[in-house]
C-alpha cells in the first residue's frame, strides 16, 4: 500500500556514490564561472529523524548530533578493519533507547564517531580542493546535517573550509561559529525569508510581523556578538518575499548598522574579560563546546544549555572540558560549572564512579577553585552519597534511601545578590551534608547553597533557567566565587543591560535587552558613568579608560 517515493541516502563510502560525488562537484563548479563562493549545505550524512504513521506521536525520534543515519555495509566493515571488533545492531538500538546523544557515549559509538569524523574530513577535503582548483571559497553550512563534520575536532581543520555558516537563535550559537578555526564566520539571522517560521506560526504571510521576530532574535544573539568574532551576517529563504513588508526591510538595516558597528570593535581586538577564566564539564568536552546537539527550543529540557546561553553573553573566556582533562592541572580555571541529570552526558553519570577524578576536583577547590553544580552534578556512588562531591557542594539528593532520616536545618545567609524576578525551580529531594553550608534563597527549601571547602568553594543549584533575572544571578554568582564585588568595572547595575569594554580603542559598548527604555550606571577606571538607552538599543561610548 505504500503510494509516496522511496527514498534512501546514496552511501559516498561505495566507490561509485563517491565517484558520482566528486565528478559532479567538478563539472557544476567548472561550469559557474560567476559562482566565487560554493556552500555546502552539509557534507554527507543526515540527522536522524524518525516518523511514525500514529497522528498522536508522529514525531517518534530526532537527535541532531546523531550518527545513526550514517550506518552501512560498507562502514560497518571499515570500522571492523580499524577497530578490530565488530558493531552489532544493538551497539546502535540500544534497547530501544538508540544512542542519544544527550546520554554519555559507548565504547562503540565513539570509536564510531571517529571513524566517521574521520572519513567525513577526508573526502570533504576532497571536495574542498575541487572548489580550490576553480580559484574559489569553500563554505559550510553548519546545521542541517552536520554529522562527521564536528568543527570542534582536531580533523576539522585539515578539511581547509576558507568559512563557517552557522543558523542562530541564540547567543550560545553566536560562541559556537566564532569559535571554530576558518577564516569566515557568517552568521544566518532568523527569521528565515519563509511564509511560516519552524514552528508553524506565520512569518511573512498574514499575521506575521516579520521586522518583531527579526529584533527579538538580534537581541538574543547581539550579547554574545559583543564578545566572539563574526565577519559576515545574512539571510536565508525567498528574497521576493520582503516586497510586500518594508518595516522588516527597515529592521533589517538597522542590525546591520548595529552589526557593522560591532565588527568594527570585534574585528580589532577582544572584549576585556572581566571575569577569570570558567570550564563546563561535561562528556564531550571541547567536542561540543557550547553546544549539545541542536538549537535551544529542541534541547530546552536541559540545564547547561541554559547556562550556555547566560554565559555566552558575559565578559568571560569559557573552555569546555572532558572528565580526563578534569583530572588534570586545573590550576587556570577559577571556577568549573557541571550541570545535568545524573544519567547524561552533561552530568557525567558513571565518569563520577572515578576516584582519581573526584579526588582531583577536591584539590583543585581545596587550593582555592570554585565548582558550581546545578540539578544532579557529580552523581556518583563515593562512600553512600549520591553526588560524589557532596563534601564540596555540601549538599546531595535523596533517592529514597533517607526518607526515614533526619536532615539539618538550614542556615539562610545573603552573600550575593538575587534579582528581583530571578526564579530557581526547588527539587524536594536535596538536603545538606555541611552544617556550615549557607542557603543564600530566603525560603526554607534548599536552592542555592554556598559551602566554604578549604581555600575553595562549593556552590549549588537545583536547577537554571535562561532569563534576563537568572541570566544576572548567575553573573552575581560569578563575580561571588571569583571574589569581585557586584559594583565591578565594566559591569552594568542595570540587569536589563550589558556592556563590552575594549581597552585598546577605549570603547565601552553597551547594550540594553529589553523592550524598555533602560538607565545603567557602569563603573570605568575614570569613575562612574550613567547610560540611557531607548528600547533595545546599542550605544558605544568613546574615550572610556
Amino acid at each position: 500500500s505504500w503510494t509516496k517515493e522511496h527514498l534512501i541516502p546514496i552511501d559516498p563510502r561505495l566507490p561509485v556514490a563517491r565517484e558520482y560525488l566528486l565528478s559532479y562537484l567538478d563539472k557544476w563548479t567548472k561550469a559557474h564561472d560567476n559562482t566565487s563562493v560554493v556552500r555546502f549545505t552539509s557534507l554527507f550524512y543526515n540527522f536522524v529523524w524518525i516518523w511514525g504513521s500514529d497522528e498522536r506521536n508522529r514525531n517518534l525520534f530526532s537527535d541532531w548530533a546523531s550518527y545513526d543515519f550514517s550506518v552501512s555495509e560498507k562502514a560497518l566493515e571499515e570500522f571492523e578493519t580499524t577497530y578490530g571488533y565488530s558493531l552489532t545492531a544493538e551497539d546502535f538500538i540500544n534497547k530501544g533507547k538508540l544512542q542519544v546523544t544527550h546520554m554519555p557515549p559507548t565504547k562503540a559509538k565513539s570509536d564510531y564517531m571517529k571513524l566517521t569524523n574521520s572519513f567525513v574530513a577526508k573526502l570533504g577535503r576532497e571536495m574542498v580542493d575541487i572548489v580550490h582548483s576553480y580559484n574559489k571559497k569553500a563554505y559550510v553550512f553548519y546545521d542541517d546535517s552536520w554529522i562527521g563534520l564536528e568543527p570542534y575536532s582536531p580533523l576539522f581543520k585539515t578539511m581547509n573550509f576558507d568559512g563557517l555558516i552557522k543558523c542562530v537563535f541564540s547567543g550560545f550559537e553566536v560562541r559556537l561559529c566564532s569559535g571554530v578555526e576558518v577564516p569566515c564566520h557568517e552568521l544566518r539571522l532568523h527569521p528565515y525569508l519563509f511564509p511560516v517560521g519552524l514552528g508553524g506560526a506565520p512569518t511573512f504571510k498574514e499575521g506575521g510581523s516579520p521586522e518583531k521576530d527579526a529584533r527579538r532574535y538580534w537581541i538574543s544573539v547581539r550579547r554574545a556578538l559583543l564578545h566572539s568574532k563574526i565577519e559576515r551576517i545574512g539571510l536565508g529563504g525567498y528574497l521576493h518575499l520582503v516586497e510586500k513588508y518594508p518595516l522588516f526591510v527597515d529592521e533589517i538595516e538597522k542590525i546591520t548598522k548595529e552589526f557593522n558597528q560591532i565588527k568594527e570593535l570585534t574585528s580589532a581586538e577582544k572584549s576585556v574579560p572581566i571575569l577569570n577564566k570558567i570550564a563546563v564539564l561535561h562528556t564531550y568536552g571541547s567536542l561540543r563546546s557550547w553546544t549539545l546537539s541542536g538549537h535551544f527550543h529542541e534541547t530546552f529540557m536541559h540545564d547547561l544549555i541554559h547556562i550556555n546561553e547566560a554565559l555566552s553573553g558575559f565578559p568571560a573566556q569559557v573552555e569546555f572540558i572532558n572528565f580526563e582533562e578534569a583530572k588534570k592541572d586545573l590550576s587556570q580555571y577559577s571556577v568549573i560549572i557541571n550541570a545535568g541529570a545524573s544519567l547524561s552526558a552533561w552530568s557525567g553519570s558513571k565518569a563520577w564512579d572515578d576516584i582519581a577524578l573526584v579526588e582531583n576536583l577536591r584539590r583543585y577547590v581545596a587550593n582555592g577553585g570554585v565548582f558550581i553544580g546545578v540539578n544532579e552534578p557529580s552523581m556518583g556512588t563515593e562512600k553512600g552519597f549520591n553526588f560524589a562531591l557532596f563534601d564540596v557542594l555540601g549538599v546531595d539528593e535523596d533517592t529514597g534511601a533517607k526518607v526515614c532520616h533526619g536532615k539539618l536545618t538550614s542556615l539562610h545567609k545573603a552573600l550575593f545578590t538575587i534579582p528581583q524576578g530571578a526564579f530557581i525551580k526547588g527539587k524536594e529531594e536535596i538536603f545538606l551534608t555541611d552544617k556550615n553550608a549557607v542557603v543564600v534563597n530566603e525560603k526554607e527549601e534548599i536552592k542555592i547553597v554556598v559551602n566554604e571547602y578549604d581555600k575553595g568553594k562549593g556552590i549549588y543549584l537545583t536547577h537554571f533557567n535562561y532569563t534576563v533575572e537568572n541570566t544576572r544571578l548567575l553573573l552575581n554568582i560569578l563575580l561571588y566565587a571569583m571574589g569581585k564585588t557586584e559594583a565591578t568595572a565594566y559591569i552594568c547595575d542595570n540587569k536589563f543591560t550589558e556592556c563590552a569594554y575594549f581597552s585598546e580603542s577605549k570603547k565601552l559598548a553597551v547594550i540594553n535587552n529589553s523592550e524598555e527604555p533602560q538607565s545603567t550606571v557602569i563603573l570605568t577606571h575614570q569613575g562612574k558613568v550613567t547610560v540611557d538607552l531607548v528600547a533595545g538599543e546599542l550605544k558605544i561610548l568613546e574615550d572610556i579608560e
